[in-house]
C-alpha cells in the first residue's frame, strides 16, 4: 500500500515542498529511505522503528521503501521523522491516509515516540499555507510559533500517538501558553541615556530616519559600540510582515522558540568575519540571504601603531534596515 505525507526542507532560511512517498511491499524485512536525505535522515529509520513500537503501533515486517520528493533537492535534518512514521503507520493501515492529505507533518522524533523541538516550525507553517495545506502537526513546544501563521489550524502534539489521535479526528490540543519576552521595552539599551557624543547622536538619528548606513571610527573605549547598541531604540517599531521575518530566522537558527519576536535585533559579529558570513553564509545562516530589519554591527578600533592597512583595522560599522 502507498501513502503520501506532506512535510518541508529548510532551504536556507525558506520552506521548500517535499512529499514523504512510503510504499510497503510483501518481501524481506527492510526499509529504505532515499531521496537525497543526510545522514540524520538516513538515521531516522532506527528512530522511527523504536517510536513506532514504542508508541504502541506495529511496525510492519515488510519491504518498505520511503521516498523523499523532489530527489534533487538536499533533505538535512531529523525534521522529517514524524512525516515518515506517520507514513508508515498509514501505508500499514495504521492510520487514515485520507486523513493526513489535509496535513502538513513536521518534527524530529526520540525513541519513546516523543517528538523533540525542532527548529525552523514558523518556515514550514508559512510554507504550508502558501501550498494550500489548511493545517500542521508539530512539536507542542513549537506551535505558538507556528500559529504566527494566520489561515492555519496547528496541532502541537507531544508524542507519535497523539497525533495519530488527531488524524483519528480527536480534538486538537490547545496552544501552550504564551512565553514572557527575555527583555521588555524598559530593560533594553536607550539612545536617551547617553550623555554628550553630540555629533553621533546626530548622526545616528539621521541613520535610523532614512535608513542609512553608518561609519564610527576612533579608537578603543570611546563609545562606538555603546552607541550602535542603542541604535534599535530608536528605529521605528516593526511592521508585521518584519516581525515574522525575523522570528522565522530566529527560528531556522534554533534561537528562539515561542511567539513573535517584537523589537529589531541587534548583532555584534567579531571584526573578523568575512563578507560572505556578513551576509547570511555558513549553515545554519547568521542573518539571512537578503535584506532584513536587523542592525549590525562591526567594530574594529584605529590603532596608530600598528602596521596593518587601514582599511583592515579602523572601521566600525552599523548597518540598518528601516
Amino acid at each position: 500500500m502507498l501513502a503520501r505525507v506532506a512535510t518541508f526542507a529548510i532551504d536556507g532560511v525558506d520552506p521548500r515542498q517535499v512529499w514523504v512517498e512510503v510504499d510497503i511491499r510483501p518481501g524481506l524485512p527492510a526499509f529504505t529511505i532515499v531521496g537525497l536525505g543526510d545522514a540524520a535522515v538516513r538515521e531516522s529509520r532506527d528512530r522511527i522503528r523504536s517510536a513506532i513500537l514504542n508508541s504502541g503501533f506495529e511496525f510492519p515486517q515488510s519491504r518498505i521503501t520511503a521516498n523523499l520528493a523532489p530527489a534533487f533537492l538536499r533533505k538535512v535534518g531529523p525534521g522529517f521523522d514524524a512525516a515518515l512514521a506517520l507514513g508508515v503507520l498509514a501505508a500499514s493501515g495504521q492510520v487514515s491516509a485520507q486523513a493526513l492529505h489535509s496535513y502538513a507533518v513536521f518534527g524530529e522524533l526520540s525513541l519513546s515516540g516523543e517528538l523533540r523541538d525542532s527548529p525552523g516550525a514558523l518556515a514550514v507553517a508559512e510554507g504550508a499555507h502558501v501550498a494550500g495545506l489548511p493545517k500542521l502537526i508539530v512539536p507542542r513546544e513549537r506551535a505558538r510559533e507556528a500559529a504566527l501563521v494566520e489561515g492555519l489550524a496547528v496541532a502541537g502534539v507531544r508524542t507519535l500517538r497523539e497525533a495519530a489521535e488527531v488524524l483519528a479526528g480527536s480534538p486538537v490540543p490547545e496552544l501552550p501558553p504564551a512565553k514572557e519576552p527575555a527583555h521588555s521595552r524598559s530593560t533594553r539599551p536607550d539612545l536617551a541615556d547617553v550623555r554628550g557624543h553630540a555629533t553621533p547622536l546626530l548622526a545616528l538619528q539621521i541613520a535610523a530616519a532614512g535608513g542609512h548606513n553608518l561609519l564610527l571610527e576612533g579608537p578603543p573605549g570611546t563609545g562606538k559600540t555603546m552607541l550602535a547598541r542603542r541604535l534599535p531604540s530608536i528605529l521605528p517599531a516593526m511592521t508585521r510582515a518584519e516581525a515574522i521575518e525575523v522570528t522565522r530566522i530566529h527560528s531556522v537558527t534554533g534561537m528562539h522558540a515561542g511567539g513573535l519576536i517584537p523589537e529589531r535585533p541587534f548583532r555584534a559579529p567579531h571584526h573578523t568575519i568575512s563578507p560572505a558570513g556578513m551576509v547570511g553564509g555558513g549553515s545554519p545562516p547568521w542573518l539571512a540571504r537578503r535584506r532584513s530589519p536587523t542592525t549590525a554591527f562591526c567594530s574594529w578600533t584605529s590603532c596608530p601603531n600598528s602596521s596593518a592597512p587601514r582599511s583592515r583595522r579602523c572601521a566600525s560599522r552599523s548597518r540598518t534596515a528601516a
